[in-house]
């Protein structure tokens, strides 16, 4: 199972500690390649670790990829200023110190690094260095090196190649070198074109301990060593606050009993722990944390401004777009407690323009739901629902069908569960030939009162008028049905009109001209007829009515024998005496 970004880079800090600097560049290297978003702290601490290992290029390339992630951190001005001050580039390592003092003025390594380069600048100018520093400042030096066949195997020891750079910055330090080194004494000969009868050291990769005489006779005898200057301070890399991780560990923590607080419902036990946490290690998480419990005590303006000021710090900080989200998801969740609906809805928006997850989605659908279903509550009025009806009721008497569909609808605002609204609109819907919408309201109509008759016969009106005769039938069986029971049958001769409306125009023939025998034939392609013929008790009751016509009539009182019967009379199958 690999590691998380931040256990590669415990354990990156550990290795440096210990001066394993490839180990640590491995291990920072790993996090960097696992962290989810670029992290500049990551760069800063294999920036110092090349640094600490004479790498300085390749400290460069971090220090400015650091400072490219976060402008604002004045640390990355002074992984800079080291790498820059260790490759020689005084100009460029001043102005790199200079970056970081303007960001943080109080910053002790870039002032020390200032004063650094000004003493090597003063030495420089003190001692004469020969032509050194023109010499050692070659772009190409290394390049030379290494394509001259006496100097070219010695390029391969990283450690003498740094050696040599670190000559640019310390030209005099190649003086206190150059007899205790004898590679240099070749380079520097290659480097000034003269032979300084030095024994070929191509072949060795470090200076010997007692180099023989030209002659091959014995060592010569050390002279006395004249009492050499201290040694010019070489630019030591920034240390990477190790203070500020155990902090972190301390954050943590604390952190970790405010959740044992906060799950044994001590809450202000919980917010002191993370409170303690967050002045330990800025980390968010910690707010996010603390408003959590603010939340869980009732005190959501307490809990909002906790969880504004983590946005803005981690808008500070570039922290990672969820946590973000989750501080508005929790700014969301305190408005709904407080019963603002439309400051939830924006919060939640904001999250998920963050970071998109279902359950947040979830929570901004349900608050969108509720916040219309109150807009709709908070405009019922009976009173003005009742002015709307008189006043659709008005227009609709005068002709002006659009304006009475407004006033209903106006209507159904103020008074939705009033099925009179839907209906009387339905109504004006069908003036306008709008039947499907008319349809529609009846069927809002039935659903808020059952038992209203009116609502049936006008959604089977609007049926047969687009032609759907056997659903404009079947609310017609509902409508006799309900009349029957609610008004004593007091609608019945305008549903049996109704009734035969559709009944006929269903088996209307396409001619005028049909014969008996086409009439049959086409009324037994219909599925319901087919299905009447061939049921053996009304067989039996036609058979019956051929002897006695009476008996036909008795029994059609009974409702599914009526409705049979209808169906075949409306087919043409049973002739009446109508001519």
């Amino acid at each position: 199972m690999s590691l998380t970004a931040d256990e590669y880079k415990q354990q990156g800090n550990s290795a440096f500690a210990a001066k394993k600097y490839d180990e640590a560049v491995d291990l920072f290297t790993k996090a960097i390649e696992v962290s989810e978003t670029p992290n500049h702290v990551l760069y800063s601490n294999r920036s110092a670790s090349y640094a600490s290992e004479q790498k300085f290029n390749e400290a460069l390339k971090d220090a400015l990829e650091c400072t490219k992630i976060n402008p604002s951190w004045a640390k990355g001005y002074t992984r800079e200023g080291a790498a820059h001050f260790g490759m020689g580039n005084l100009d460029d390592a001043e102005a790199s110190y200079k970056k970081a003092l303007e960001l943080d003025a109080n910053n002790k390594i870039a002032k020390e690094g200032i004063e650094q380069i000004q003493r090597v600048q003063s030495q420089r100018q003190a001692q004469p260095d020969l032509g050194l520093t023109e010499m050692f400042n070659d772009p190409n030096l290394i390049e030379k090196l290494k394509n001259n066949p006496k100097t070219a195997e010695l390029m391969n020891d990283p450690q003498l190649v740094a050696k040599l750079l670190s000559f640019r910055s310390n030209p005099n330090g190649l003086a206190q070198d150059l007899f205790s080194d004898p590679r240099l004494m070749t380079i520097m000969g290659t480097l000034m074109g003269i032979d300084l009868n030095m024994p070929d050291l191509s072949q060795s990769n470090s200076a010997p301990k007692n180099p023989e005489s030209p002659s091959g006779g014995e060592p010569k005898k050390e002279e006395p060593k004249q009492e050499q200057k201290p040694k010019e301070a070489e630019p030591e890399a920034e240390s990477m606050d190790v203070d500020q991780d155990e902090s972190k560990v301390a954050a943590e923590e604390a952190k970790v009993e405010g959740n044992k607080a906060y799950k044994a419902r001590n809450f202000d036990e919980a917010i002191a722990c993370y409170n303690k946490a967050w002045e330990l290690d800025n980390n968010i998480t910690y707010l996010n944390n603390r408003s959590a419990a603010e939340f869980e005590k009732g005190e959501y303006d307490t809990a909002i401004n906790t969880l504004n000021e983590a946005i803005e710090k981690g808008r500070e900080m570039r922290a990672d777009y969820k946590i973000i989200a989750k501080s508005f998801a929790r700014i969301g969740n305190a408005y709904v407690k407080m019963g603002n609906l439309k400051e939830a809805i924006n919060h939640y928006q904001k999250s998920l323009t963050e970071h998109r997850t279902p359950e947040i989605l979830a929570k901004l659908r349900h608050a969108e739901k509720e916040e219309k279903k109150r807009e709709v509550e908070d405009y019922i009025n009976p009173e003005k629902a009742e002015e709307a009806r008189l006043e659709g009721k008005e227009y609709f008497t005068k002709g002006d069908w659009p304006s009475a569909v407004k006033a209903y609808t106006e209507m159904i605002k103020r008074a939705p569960e009033d099925a009179r609204g839907y209906s009387n609109r339905a109504a004006a819907l069908s003036k306008l030939m709008s039947f499907p919408d008319a349809i529609s309201d009846c069927n809002k109509a039935i659903e808020k009162d059952p038992n209203f008759v009116r609502a049936y016969i006008r959604k089977a009106t609007a049926q047969i008028a687009v032609k759907d005769f056997s659903y404009a039938i079947e609310t017609l069986d509902a409508a006799r049905t309900k009349d029957a029971e609610v008004n004593g049958g007091a609608n019945a001769r305008e549903i049996d009109q109704l009734y035969m409306k559709a009944a006929q125009q269903r088996f209307q023939p396409a001619t005028g001209d049909e014969t008996p025998e086409q009439t049959y034939e086409r009324a037994m392609r219909d599925p319901e007829v087919a299905k009447i013929m061939q049921d053996p008790v009304l067989q039996s009751i036609l058979q019956q009515a051929q002897n006695d016509p009476a008996a036909l009539q008795e029994h059609m009182k009974n409702p599914e024998i009526f409705k049979k019967i209808q169906t075949l009379i409306a087919a043409g199958i049973i002739k009446t005496g109508r001519a």
